[in-house]
């Protein structure tokens, strides 16, 4: 089943302003929210949708991305695309409601007030940068990376923390001009998480944690470009107990080909033909992503003809077809002729067909690529 687009899931338009979306985003958690709904899951899948449309489009560059690329640019590696979890959706409630929730599933419950909720701690993110050639960035690719990252180590053992006794936060009372006013700061002694750590491995530090190789399978879909950002939910760096993991951010970089050159979905091919093809006319073979094609050198063609094979570019993320391979044809002069091809070439030096003799409709390099995409 395909997805529905994030704008459509919250009923608001693609110019919406960030209140717009958020107050759109409150009135649906409020509609579909499973203590108000128990045991129906087509509330749950809704309440998860809108939580999931929010995510994206509350973030300035994750919904810059998807304005640009659609789902494509959201799903599996790409993030955004898989389901949210219900502790990540709850997370979310701090700022969508302020303290009229608590912790969702067994917290203080749907309007519970809020209080003594602790806090849950998020690992950090983690960003690396894989390298792909224009083929892979054709078909999409599979990379399998080893990733050094902090984990919960194995055989840690807790209690809930003395000083905030499980809440994560510290309320300090103080005097003011204006009476008394309390104030809340996250826990020095467990940094908000609400536990303290009572056993663990002697590699682990104070928080429990270890650093780790895994290796993770990064899916890349086609068409990515240079610079682009893709995020792997939940795999970052982990958190300590009662925490949820960061992201892993993937950055693309593109190895320069030795053949093409990339403009967005267009690839460009210099061919270089000899002289005697240019003017006779031949038949030349050009390389493709995958495989190999082969196209007409007219006869009397000039330097700098554009040739367009349609549909050889590359994919794009918004899935809206393939660009076009363009081939720029060069005429190639020789720079050392033997005794015998210099005295051929000096009995057509006075030709008048080897005199150049340009028409009024002959177009420069740049107005013919200017022409191709207009």
């Amino acid at each position: 089943m395909s997805k529905r687009d994030y704008y459509e899931v919250l009923g608001v338009a693609k110019g919406a302003s960030a209140s717009e979306i958020k107050k759109a985003y409150r009135k649906l958690a409020l509609k579909y929210h499973p203590d108000k709904n128990p045991d129906d899951s087509a509330a749950e899948e809704k309440f998860k949708e809108a939580a999931e449309a929010y995510e994206v489009l509350s973030d300035d560059n994750k919904r810059e991305r998807y304005n640009r690329f659609g789902h494509a640019g959201m799903k599996g590696a790409a993030g955004g695309g898989q389901h949210m979890n219900m502790e990540d959706i709850f997370s979310q409630f701090g700022d969508i409601f302020g303290g009229a929730f608590g912790g969702g599933f067994g917290g203080s419950g749907f309007g519970g007030g809020g209080g003594g909720r602790r806090r849950r701690i998020k690992g950090s993110d983690l960003r690396i940068k894989v390298k792909l050639s224009l083929e892979e960035i054709a078909t999409g690719a599979k990379k399998k990376i080893r990733v050094a990252k902090q984990v919960l180590a194995d055989g840690v053992e807790h209690q809930d923390c003395s000083t905030c006794h499980g809440s994560g936060q510290v309320r300090r009372v103080s005097n003011t001009i204006l009476g008394q006013m309390q104030t809340s700061s996250t826990c020095p002694s467990c940094h908000g998480s609400g536990v303290s750590i009572t056993k663990k491995p002697t590699d682990a530090d104070h928080m429990g944690m270890v650093r780790k190789d895994e290796v993770v399978e990064i899916d890349i879909p086609s068409g990515v470009e240079d610079g682009v950002q893709l995020v792997m939910r939940g795999n970052g760096n982990g958190a300590p107990v009662g925490g949820v993991p960061g992201d892993l951010l993937i950055v693309v970089e593109e190895i320069p080909h030795d053949q093409f050159q990339r403009n967005g979905k267009n690839i460009h091919h210099d061919l270089y033909v000899s002289f005697t093809d240019a003017a006779l006319g031949a038949t030349a073979e050009v390389p493709l992503l995958s495989g190999k094609a082969k196209i007409k050198v007219e006869a009397g063609t000039q330097s700098g003809k554009l040739v367009r094979l349609r549909g050889k570019g590359l994919p794009s993320m918004d899935s809206y077809g393939n660009g076009d391979l363009l081939v720029n044809i060069t005429v190639w002069t020789p720079q050392e002729l033997t005794k015998e091809e210099r005295s051929a070439l000096e009995g057509l030096r006075d030709s008048s067909n080897f005199k150049p003799d340009p028409d009024h409709d002959e177009r420069g390099f740049f107005d013919k690529v200017r022409d191709l995409f207009s």
